[in-house]
């Protein structure tokens, strides 16, 4: 089967690394978007940044080219997937690592990031546009809503469940069946025990609100 080519949003270290994930699965990709102006004409691993993600360069993105959207600050990537899905009537791709495991059984959405060495589980269920960096493990049956954040190394427990929009820092834990609510942050190495509720911030060993 003939895969699309990609146009990705998103010239920084996101979508470098996205670049090199579509690279080593023989996938074109077409151009970067980005909205800083003095990476435009810029060249990244042989391809250009053409321009800002606006309609003049959208409108190539639907039955024949495939989106990624590659930005990690959450309300601007929150805004560009909106207006790929509402303008081209699509749903961004996954960028998935092939030094990533992913058991059968696992449910995975659109427009996921999943870096190498990344271990997603048994009946893990990962909602739209979520970032999972490199050698962090989902463990089965956890559950990751849409755009949440997982750092390098860090540790979603067995059932646990994380919230829209939350961010769990670099080689944090977070036990088994524990609740990290909507929009939460949890700090690096950090060990996370107990609920966490909506937009707040925890840190330490055992995590504490700060």
């Amino acid at each position: 089967m003939e895969l699309n080519p990609v146009i990705i949003i998103g010239a920084s270290g996101l979508g470098k690394a996205a670049l090199d994930i579509f690279k080593s699965q023989g996938i074109m990709v077409y151009c970067f978007l980005d909205g800083n102006e003095e990476l435009h004409g810029a060249e990244i691993g042989d391809v250009t940044v053409m321009g800002a993600p606006t309609n003049d360069f959208l409108k190539h993105i639907g039955k024949k080219c495939d989106a990624f959207v590659a930005i990690e600050e959450l309300d601007t990537r929150q805004s560009i997937i909106k207006v790929v899905k509402e303008r081209r009537k699509v749903m961004p791709v996954n960028a998935i690592h092939k030094d990533s495991s992913i058991a059968e059984s696992a449910f995975i959405g659109y427009g996921n990031f999943i870096n190498a060495g990344a271990r997603i589980g048994s009946d893990v269920k990962m909602a739209d546009h979520c970032i999972v960096h490199s050698n962090s493990v989902l463990e089965h049956d956890a559950q990751l809503d849409e755009l949440v954040t997982v750092g390098s190394g860090a540790i979603i427990g067995a059932g646990a469940q994380i919230g829209k929009g939350a961010h769990i820092g670099s080689g944090a834990i977070i036990a088994p069946n524990v609740i990290i609510g909507e929009g939460a942050q949890v700090g690096p190495g950090s060990l996370v025990m107990m609920e966490v509720k909506p937009n707040t911030t925890v840190f330490g060993m055992p995590a504490k609100e700060i």
